[in-house]
């Protein structure tokens, strides 16, 4: 009967009953239960840590420096919060020491009562460190003790790191307020310097320009004293003014007491009356040339009246028989008709005599005319414009008073200047003297600022200045001076992720271990048979490769979607399995094949000389040397390193080297196992009586 058939057989009686069924079920399951919820355990730890309770203890009081006020421990609780590392709880000291003490909680964090006074102590004369204190209890959990003391160093580094840049900020902004206030007084010094020369330069200046003073002030003091002179006579003069109108003031004062009231109340009898003059002049302007046109005519009709008239009366008076009663009457008549003539006779007389005058008359009629006009419209407000001009010329008066008086003060005043004239010449001899000492001590004060501003210029090219962006990069460098730039080629994502090489095989060894108690190493129907060695050690093999592929199966479907394994060669890694539990299982029976009962306990003992050799936690070089010894020697050692490359990545060549070493070793355990086979063949009476049964 062929191997494969043999197989089919040793599996098939696993389902003739309950218990078999049970028992196949279990053998399937038992390697996912063990790889499964072991990985499942150990998934992710580090991003869990959030529910680690911790005690966090701020005594902090703070501190102030340079006007800020330091809170350096409530930072630092901020920080912690945010970054969700523990479960954080803020208790008092007693509390956490009475917690970590009894397992309330893992450790504790404390931060001290002058923990700002220290770190601001960084800028003044005694700088102290500031210290964090952590405590930690070994029988609460060694594991959590170690990640404690990862972290806050972390904490400590970084805590340390801001006290430093807030301490070197503070340097360099120092050394930019020297630089500036240097630079600041390199400029003065400059300006010095320029307003020194300037200085030296007007004091020899002032030195010669004294001596033309000298020369002026003299001629000053006799100016002032001619000036003195005549502001007597403009004192003498001004004060005949101011008499003059003073009088001038009184008298029309007194004019308009007296006309002011008539003014006042015939302004529209004045304005009628002189709009008469207007049109009677106007009148006798427009017929003066009629006048002279008909004066000789006038002067004849004139004479021809008073003859006829003196005709009348001759013949009606003295001729007539009887007396005419209106004689009286004609002879008034008579006598008006001789004087009428007679005055136009002297009337054209006249114009013939002063025909040149006429002309000077018509021109003064025509002025006339203008101011009755002018005084007619005037009229009307003639009181108010009187007025006015007697208070102007009383303001004129008052002002011809002012000008008196200062005139007076002038005289005074050209007194008093004529006398420091007199003292200013004195002083100017002196202050010659003083300029030529002072242009010495000038030349010697600008050569001193000129040094001193090239030396402040230098002195400033040598102070930095650095702006907030220049700090920021050296605050940040100084600080922290020493930067770790970590680059993860092919980087699991969790914790669970990077044991998975490690746990899938321990799976599968126990696995195939388990399997090997269900069934037989050796086929016992190829045993009785007499079948090659050969054919019994393949019947004896496949069952449990079988089962094998079928525990691959299940632990990497619950792995890869229950809890969520991810494989960068998902297909390399489901094949290499099927080698890793071929190989197993080929071990694994030819160790009970071998020794039989005593071959289980090899086969728990060869498990955990691979466990703790394969490197599948720690390097193996930090293992004993025992074990690095054994290391290259044994399966699973490949097995987890070539596990490594297929899930994250990496070169082949561990895996091709695997699948050799694996290959060997199954080719191996078959060989041995067929000779086994055959050494069961024959029975001994060990065989039947055995010491020792499981």
């Amino acid at each position: 009967m062929r191997s494969p058939r043999l197989a089919a057989l040793e599996l098939r009686r696993f389902g003739r009953g309950r218990l078999p069924r049970a028992a196949l079920v279990a053998l399937l399951v038992l390697p996912l239960l063990y790889g499964g919820l072991y990985l499942w355990s150990f998934w992710n730890p580090y991003g869990r840590l959030d529910r680690i309770p911790v005690a966090l203890v701020n005594d902090d009081k703070g501190a102030t420096a340079a006007g800020k006020k330091i809170t350096a421990g409530d930072d630092l609780v901020s920080g912690l919060r945010d970054s969700k590392t523990f479960d954080w709880h803020e208790v008092s000291d007693a509390e956490a020491r009475e917690g970590v003490e009894n397992g309330t909680y893992y450790l504790s964090l404390t931060m001290p009562t002058d923990f700002s006074e220290r770190i601001a102590s960084s800028s003044g004369d005694d700088p102290q460190t500031g210290a964090l204190r952590v405590r930690t209890n070994d029988a609460n959990n060694y594991i959590v003790g170690q990640i404690s003391r990862t972290v806050f160093n972390e904490v400590r580094s970084a805590a340390s790191s801001k006290a430093s840049r807030s301490f070197l900020d503070k340097i360099f902004i120092s050394f930019s307020g020297i630089h500036d206030k240097t630079v600041t007084a390199a400029k003065g010094a400059d300006k010095l310097n320029t307003g020194l020369g300037k200085a030296e330069k007007g004091s020899k200046d002032l030195a010669d320009g004294l001596v033309d003073a000298k020369s002026g002030s003299g001629k000053l003091a006799k100016g002032i004293k001619k000036l003195h002179t005549g502001s007597g006579d403009l004192q003498e003069g001004s004060r005949q003014v101011a008499d003059g109108t003073q009088a001038l003031a009184d008298k029309v004062d007194g004019v308009y007491a007296q006309a002011g009231p008539f003014l006042k109340d015939n302004e529209k009898t004045i304005g009628d009356t002189a709009g008469l003059v207007a049109d009677s002049a106007k009148t006798v302007q427009d017929n003066l040339d009629v006048l002279v046109k008909h004066a000789p005519q006038a002067a004849k009709a004139a004479h021809l009246s008073a003859t006829v008239l003196a005709d009348v009366y001759k013949d009606r008076c003295e001729s007539a028989t009887v007396p005419d009663p209106a004689c009286p009457q004609l002879q008034k008549a008579e006598q008006a008709a001789a004087d009428v003539s007679g005055v136009a006779d002297d009337l054209n007389t006249l114009i013939a005599d002063q025909n040149g005058d006429l002309t000077t008359m018509r021109d003064n009629l025509g002025t006339l005319q203008k101011q009755a006009t002018a005084l007619q419209k005037s009229a009307p407000h003639l009181s108010e414009d009187v007025s006015d001009a007697v208070k102007k010329i009383d303001k004129l008066n008052a002002g011809a008073q002012q000008v008196a008086a200062g005139a007076k003060k002038l005289h005074t005043g050209l007194t008093t200047a004529d006398t420091g004239a007199t003292t200013l010449d004195a002083g100017i001899g002196t202050a010659k003297t003083g300029a030529q000492t002072l242009d010495g001590g000038l030349y010697k004060l600008t050569d001193g600022s000129g040094k001193l501003a090239g030396g402040l210029h230098d002195g400033a090219k040598k102070i930095p200045d650095y702006d907030k962006h220049d700090r920021d990069r050296r605050t940040g460098v100084m600080a922290d001076p020493v930067q770790l730039a970590s680059h993860d080629l092919h980087q699991a994502p969790n914790y669970g992720t990077g044991f998975a090489p490690y746990f899938i095989p321990l799976s599968l060894w126990v696995g195939a271990m388990v399997a090997y108690m269900l069934i037989a190493p050796l086929n016992r129907r190829a045993l009785a048979a007499g079948s090659p060695a050969w054919r019994i050690a393949l019947a004896g093999w496949l069952p449990v490769v079988a089962l094998g592929v079928l525990q691959v199966g299940a632990l990497m479907a619950v792995l890869h979607w229950a809890i969520g394994l991810q494989m960068l060669r998902a297909a390399g890694t489901i094949g290499f399995l099927f080698l890793v539990t071929a190989c197993f299982a080929a071990i694994v029976q030819w160790l009970n094949a071998r020794f039989g009962a005593a071959g289980r306990i090899l086969v728990l003992a060869l498990l955990m000389l691979q466990l703790t050799s394969a490197g599948g936690t720690y390097p193996v070089q930090t293992s004993p040397g025992f074990f690095n010894a054994i290391h290259p020697y044994l399966p699973m050692s490949y097995v987890v390193s070539a596990l490594r490359r297929l899930i994250t990545g990496g070169g082949l060549g561990p895996v091709w080297q695997a699948c050799a070493v694996l290959t060997a070793f199954t080719v191996g355990a078959l060989a041995l196992t067929a000779l086994a086979a055959r050494k069961r063949q024959v029975w001994t009476l060990d065989r039947l009586h055995p010491e020792l049964s499981l």
